[in-house]
């Protein structure tokens, strides 16, 4: 069970002709609850992303189990799922009122800060990662 979750809303321009969010916006979503995991995680996303680490996406994969409407409030429980030697898996599971509607699975790459250069996950990190590592 994820020990964070993030709280999104999604505005009129988010949603669709068929009255849905339209499905790119849920990567939108689900980095924003990223980043504000790391907060959780004790990180400062304006600092900790340019000097302490980074992270890059490689893989995204989303799976979708109900609609989510305008103004609907959605909640996104985020949790590792997978930690590598250099990357690590992150979910998302969103729900409307407890009603499943979307799972995101996204491999991170970890990489030295201000290069593109994959590197091993930081000790820190991944400690911290650990402790709130969930089955897939």
């Amino acid at each position: 069970m994820a020990k964070f979750v993030h709280v999104v809303r999604p505005r009129y321009a988010e949603v669709d002709m068929q009255g849905v969010v339209f499905n790119a916006h849920w990567l939108t979503f689900f980095d924003e609850a990223c980043t504000r995991y790391f907060g959780h995680l004790g990180y400062e996303a304006s600092v900790a992303f340019f000097e302490e680490f980074d992270v890059m996406l490689v893989k995204a994969v989303l799976e979708w189990s109900g609609p989510v409407g305008f103004d609907e409030l959605v909640d996104i429980a985020v949790a590792p799922s997978r930690i590598g030697s250099k990357s690590f898996d992150v979910r998302y599971d969103a729900t409307v009122d407890g009603r499943p509607v979307c799972v995101g699975t996204i491999t991170y790459v970890s990489v030295t800060p201000n290069t593109h250069d994959s590197t091993a996950i930081p000790d820190e990190l991944r400690a911290r990662l650990e402790s709130e590592l969930i089955e897939p």
